[in-house]
């Protein structure tokens, strides 16, 4: 009898043993873009890194090319069905976080050391921590050195300005029919980037206001035009592109210059046959550089955010996990470790990747909107037709002021 009544007790202590075990196995959401064409398979293998080590959390990803990942969070969150975490980029953390749409870490154990101190700031509001900084990454000018070779042009130089690069963007023009300077698109971010180097801005001091069609900002804008649509112009536009990508016309060896994020590293390595580096973008008058960073949120409405915490930390700060984004030339990691940095300088091409850390003296940071989407969509659509449209830069940002100040939300 003691012995089946022993024999029972180990029983129920095995199958409370086992439904513990399955209660405390979860499986968080994880929606995110920026993974998205080109570094899938580091993606997988972070989240391995990040399974084994913490055994009973399993993450079930979401991934969402960038044209479309931000309209399919925006309906998952409005129609409740938001995921455990999401990754964002700065402009839309920003207008999530001013929603209340991003829980506050603050009490999840975040191992806040691990990171720098300036970008757990921007993610920070009245004391409280909104999200977790995973990787920053910024704009530099790609420059084919085969093509400024050709034309007898030195390198460009960290000081050069727009008006530098136009000069050697029109003797590159001049080797060919198919042959272009220069490449930088006609976009919001691009724009209200530059205007920073004129001394403009998208928004008044106290931000309460647009001012979009200031003079400093039609200054930079009809230079821009200028590039696609003037009597030297040195950039392609829609037609001249006959379908290709302005990457695509790079790796092809037909671009002198393009101005674009430091994520085309893996495919410039890949897919160009001639020597290429990059130098600090030029500036209109000063220098003004992105500074991208995308940062890893928790819904409010999540069940699982201690679970959603230790993996979103991991995630930005994890040793192996880190290692694999540097390996990968996946953006940087927002650590606070210098050390572990370091090893980014030593991967080439490019030859001159201090300068991705010499443009971050120049960053400039998005506008803080609570409808950043709206008028980042409102601007592009006007954009978009600037290339083989006649209307000025006046006439577009006059058009813009109005459209924006009737259609954006600029706070609460």
């Amino acid at each position: 009898m003691k012995k089946l009544v022993a024999l029972l007790l180990t029983l129920t202590l095995m199958l409370s043993l086992t439904s513990l075990a399955q209660a405390e196995d979860v499986t968080i959401t994880y929606a995110t873009f920026s993974a998205s064409g080109a570094q899938e398979e580091t993606l997988k293998q972070m989240v391995q890194v990040f399974e084994e080590k913490n055994p009973g959390i399993k993450v079930d990803v979401q991934l969402t090319g960038y044209g479309d990942y931000f309209t399919v969070l925006a309906t998952k969150v409005a129609g409740g069905t938001a995921p455990d975490v999401f990754e964002v980029n700065m402009e839309n953390y920003l207008a999530y976080m001013l929603r209340g749409q991003c829980a506050d870490l603050s009490g999840l154990g975040i191992a806040s050391e691990n990171y720098s101190e300036g970008t757990l700031a921007a993610v920070s509001n009245d004391g409280k921590l909104y999200a977790v900084p995973m990787s920053f990454s910024t704009c530099v000018l790609f420059y084919n050195k085969d093509l400024f070779d050709q034309a007898g042009l030195s390198y460009p130089a960290d000081d050069w300005t727009w008006a530098d690069a136009q000069t050697a963007a029109e003797k590159i023009r001049a080797l060919g029919d198919d042959i272009w300077g220069y490449y930088q698109p006609i976009s919001y971010h691009e724009f209200y980037k530059s205007i920073k180097g004129n001394g403009g801005s998208l928004l008044n001091s106290d931000y309460s206001a647009f001012t979009v069609n200031s003079p400093e900002n039609v200054a930079v804008l009809d230079a821009m035009i200028a590039r696609v649509r003037g009597e030297d112009r040195v950039m392609p536009n829609i037609e001249d592109l006959a379908g290709r990508g302005d990457w695509d016309l790079f790796c092809e060896g037909k671009l002198g210059m393009i101005v674009t994020g430091i994520w085309a590293f893996s495919t410039f390595t890949e897919k160009c046959g001639f020597d290429w580096d990059i130098t600090v973008e030029p500036g209109f008058q000063d220098k003004s550089s992105f500074f991208f960073a995308n940062v890893n949120c928790i819904s409010p409405s999540s069940a699982k955010q201690e679970a959603a915490a230790k993996f979103i930390d991991a995630m930005g700060s994890d040793p192996d996990i880190v290692k694999l984004r540097l390996d990968a030339s996946w953006e940087l990691p927002t650590i606070a470790d210098a050390d572990q940095l370091s090893q980014y300088l030593t991967i080439t091409p490019p030859a001159n990747r201090a300068a991705v850390f010499a443009s971050m003296d120049f960053a400039v940071a998005p506008p803080a909107l609570v409808d950043a989407s709206v008028a980042a969509d409102t601007v592009n659509a006007l954009f978009g037709t600037l290339d083989a449209s006649e209307q000025t830069a006046q006439e577009a940002l006059d058009e813009l002021q109005l459209l924006l100040t009737d259609t954006v939300k600029i706070d609460q």
